[in-house]
């Protein structure tokens, strides 16, 4: 949920009846409790009927409590505390087996994030892989070993790849200020969005850059200065995010380049396990 479903409250608010401004009240200020309750549970939850909460939703124009409720738990995603999601994540998962829930919620998410990516901007992002002079790639917080897992890959089989270390913000525009046309950043940011993600995506836009981005929805941040946005499912498992779904985007990127890259990424692979051979880098044990 983005601040557009608290501002058709506030636009509506006046006209609404009693039981719907006691929804209203609800979701404006215990949008944390409202986000995953049932529309039975949440009828009980302001003392109204099932029906009132369905038809609460069309008066905000959803069409449906299941549209309603997403846009609640985009509200959530993107705020809540890392505490306050500890507390949501208790109350959702009760005294069932952890283990088999999160595993099964994480499913979930690779085959929702499946389901819903666009092939053609997958395939874009290939070919701008592919093409680019030189790649940045960044993330930052819990985003950054997703950063890092695609550097290290690429690294494999580019020699233009660049990790961007997400320190200060001086430091991170010192790293990338040479960024031009021909070149391309590659970041990832889910919620809640590091902001030096946002300007570092926004100053290699500005520069000429194609820009990827892999995120979480269409209303992130980073979306406005991409040239291709991959979508992934990232819905909080407790304090953190499940980063299960984009890593399967970085899986599935490295294998279409390795397709793409035919005769070079075999000979490159085979100089590089001539040196892994030489310098022992693995154990033969």
């Amino acid at each position: 949920m983005s601040s557009d479903i608290s501002k058709r409250i506030h636009d509506g608010y006046l006209t609404f009846s009693k039981g719907h401004k006691r929804i209203a009240d609800a979701v404006l200020h215990e949008y944390d409790k409202v986000a995953y309750m049932t529309a039975k549970k949440l009828g009980r939850f302001v003392n109204v009927s099932e029906s009132t909460v369905v038809r609460f939703c069309a008066v905000l124009g959803y069409e449906g409590y299941s549209e309603f409720q997403d846009a609640m738990q985009e509200l959530v995603h993107k705020r809540l505390t890392p505490n306050q999601r500890i507390c949501i994540t208790r109350e959702r998962i009760g005294n069932i087996d952890v283990l088999e829930s999160v595993m099964e919620s994480d499913i979930s998410k690779i085959r929702r994030t499946l389901s819903s990516i666009d092939r053609t901007t997958f395939d874009k992002s290939v070919n701008s892989i592919l093409a680019a002079r030189r790649i940045f790639v960044m993330g930052a917080r819990s985003s950054e070993a997703l950063a890092m897992l695609l550097n290290y890959n690429l690294s494999l089989i580019f020699d233009n790849v660049k990790f961007i270390r997400p320190s200060s913000s001086a430091e991170v525009f010192e790293q990338i200020f040479s960024i031009c046309r021909g070149d391309l950043m590659i970041a990832f940011s889910f919620p809640r969005y590091s902001t030096k993600i946002i300007n570092a995506v926004k100053f290699a836009k500005q520069r000429g850059a194609d820009v990827i981005v892999v995120t979480d929805t269409p209303s992130s941040p980073l979306v406005e200065y991409a040239t291709h946005a991959l979508f992934a499912q990232s819905d909080m498992a407790s304090f953190s995010d499940s980063l299960v779904a984009p890593i399967s985007i970085i899986n599935s990127l490295i294998i279409e380049i390795t397709n793409r890259s035919g005769n070079r990424i075999t000979e490159r692979f085979d100089r590089l396990e001539k040196i892994w051979d030489e310098y022992n880098v693995y154990s033969t044990k």
